[in-house]
């Protein structure tokens, strides 16, 4: 599987990437190499049925949601990386996405 990158270049898909990104911005938090691995797995799985290329974004969104789900202080992490954070307002607009409490939809009649 080949990834997409934005400047249009691509490279064999690195699961190591993966795991190398995640553990860095779950460094001292309460997660285990096995909780990291899966993650890396699940989301290599995801890709690999969706085609022979896959876009460098959809990789990052991918961990992203993962991680989201999984440590919501590394997701944090990741993301100030991943988005290039700049300053605190970015921290804060990312921190409110995170505890923002929506009302399920509810199904039409």
């Amino acid at each position: 599987m080949l990834v997409a990158k934005r400047s249009g270049h691509k490279e064999s898909f690195d699961r190591s990437k993966i795991v190398s990104g995640v553990k860095s911005a779950l460094k001292n938090r309460p997660v285990t190499p096995d909780q990291i691995e899966a993650l890396a797995a699940d989301i290599e799985d995801v890709l690999r049925s969706e085609g022979p290329e896959v876009s460098s974004q959809k990789v990052g969104k991918m961990v992203l949601d993962h991680l989201r789900d999984l440590d919501e202080v590394g997701y944090l992490r990741f993301v100030s990386v991943y988005k290039g954070f700049a300053d605190v307002k970015d921290f804060e607009r990312e921190f409110s996405y995170l505890t923002k409490d929506t009302e399920p939809k509810k199904p039409k009649a």
